[in-house]
């Protein structure tokens, strides 16, 4: 399948999860829930979340697709089905049932697959590999935002 087919799919898929999950998060960030917690003093405004899942999802559909290029593609899909779980998951953990600690766990396994998945194929992907960066660092960064909801409500 040519590259840009599949980075086709993978734009498709990728902005489907962000789709799901933003159902999945009822209110989310507008919930009176939400609104009512003691959060991080480094909490970005609401816009920036939007225009970072948009970068994050832009950037790791290259990858993906470049990944699927040169790699087995089935433990690849594998790890990106997981990650796909992960993801779309932790909206509802965290915003519709408010299980701050179990989305904590969510975000915290998330990370270590996008880790895994940039660490583990950097030697294939080189200067490819800045693709799936902004992904593990928005999951940091998310992970304190999480973090910091869980130790201070």
């Amino acid at each position: 399948m040519k590259f840009y087919i599949r980075l086709a799919l993978f734009l498709i898929i990728n902005f489907s999860a962000l789709g799901i999950g933003t159902i999945l998060m009822n209110d989310g960030p507008t919930s009176a829930w939400y609104l009512g917690l003691e959060k991080a003093p480094w909490t970005p405004p609401g816009w920036v979340f939007g225009f970072a899942w948009t970068t994050i999802m832009i950037c790791f559909s290259i990858y993906m697709a470049k990944l699927t290029e040169v790699k087995s593609k089935k433990t690849i899909l594998a790890l990106f089905a997981i990650q796909f779980l992960l993801n779309v998951s932790w909206n509802y953990v965290f915003f519709n049932q408010h299980m701050i600690a179990l989305g904590m766990i969510n975000l915290t396994l998330l990370l270590v697959i996008v880790s895994y998945i940039a660490f583990n194929y950097k030697s294939e992907l080189k200067k490819y590999t800045i693709f799936i960066l902004p992904y593990v660092i928005w999951l940091l960064v998310a992970s304190s935002l999480n973090g910091y909801i869980l130790f201070n409500n």
